[in-house]
């Protein structure tokens, strides 16, 4: 046995170079291999930085009086002036709180909803009917704005409406001004947006479901367990710490009213329940030529927003141990 060992280790000895030249071969063939898989990251990172990084330089447009004649090198520097002006104005109160508030009942409703349906469907034992039903569910995300906004501003119409002519028509309701009054506008934003992301959303519950151990409803059985019993003990508990996260993480969205679906519905009758801050942005300092306003706004947003997400980020990873790296 010492005989052997001693063989082994001279042997070793006699070829360590090789060895490690070997090593270094295999290091160097396997970065050859994955260089093609590489390149396919770099139009990609090509992208965010034409998009993404480049356009950054154009947030000194805040700090300054911006002239499109001028440039930003050309026009005046104001300082802090836009930032002050836009905690000054009236309207900026009222336009962040419809953004917390619009914002706020979209992330309750898309943790909730999604959370649900992905308990019912998990019930589903005809592998065909579930997955027509995941079909048609997922559908409604691949929708335009543009395309929802049309058919629900006809669909809701006060005069010849479909749901107002079947509200009247069966329960006897007078027309209801949907997207008219304030209340109700708010109401139509938060169910269409579920509807319309609800069954992507469900993604996510799905696959923490499916890494749910078989083995514990197998023995749930063989202790009595109804189906109930399962779901309550056992299902639900597997699903809380990937809702966390999403929960947690949605934070960092909290400013974000959805821009393209406001505008798309919004008109002038709800500006004061129904304004956002994107769409505040682009009435008052796009349409209104306020580029350095609509850029102070813009960055303020992003601060506010960039501090919601670390937040956001290490309560998942307190609470669920989540982390990306």
């Amino acid at each position: 046995m010492l005989m052997k060992q001693t063989e082994v280790v001279h042997k070793q000895d006699a070829t360590g170079k090789s060895t490690a030249v070997a090593a270094s071969t295999r290091k160097g063939s396997k970065w050859r291999k994955n260089i093609v898989l590489d390149m396919m990251l770099l139009p990609a990172l090509i992208l965010t930085f034409i998009f993404s990084y480049i356009p950054m330089a154009g947030l000194v447009m805040a700090f300054q009086n911006f002239k499109p004649a001028l440039g930003m090198t050309g026009s005046e520097w104001v300082g802090l002036e836009h930032f002050e002006f836009l905690f000054s104005i009236p309207e900026n109160v009222q336009v962040i709180w419809n953004t917390v508030i619009i914002a706020g009942l979209k992330m309750v409703a898309n943790l909730v909803v999604p959370f649900i349906f992905a308990l019912l469907l998990n019930e589903i034992r005809r592998a065909m009917f579930k997955k027509v039903v995941q079909t048609i569910v997922y559908m409604p995300h691949f929708l335009s704005w543009v395309l929802v906004g049309g058919i629900l501003i006809d669909l809701l119409a006060q005069n010849g409406g479909l749901v107002n002519q079947t509200l009247t028509a069966v329960f006897g309701i007078k027309p209801i001004f949907f997207l008219g009054d304030g209340d109700w506008f708010r109401f139509v934003v938060v169910v269409s947006d579920v509807w319309k992301e609800f069954g992507f959303n469900t993604i996510v519950f799905l696959a923490a479901l499916a890494g749910v151990n078989p083995a514990l409803y197998e023995a749930a059985e063989v202790d009595g367990a109804g189906r109930w019993q399962q779901t309550w003990s056992i299902t639900i508990p597997s699903m809380l710490p990937i809702t966390i996260v999403v929960g947690t993480l949605a934070l960092g969205n909290i400013l974000n009213g959805g821009f393209d679906q406001i505008f798309n519905l919004y008109n002038a009758l709800v500006f004061d329940k129904g304004d956002i801050i994107d769409t505040f942005v682009y009435r008052y300092g796009i349409i209104g030529g306020k580029f350095s306003f609509s850029t102070a706004v813009g960055l303020f947003k992003s601060i506010v927003s960039f501090v919601l997400i670390v937040a956001a980020y290490r309560m998942a990873y307190k609470l669920a141990n989540y982390r990306i790296f």
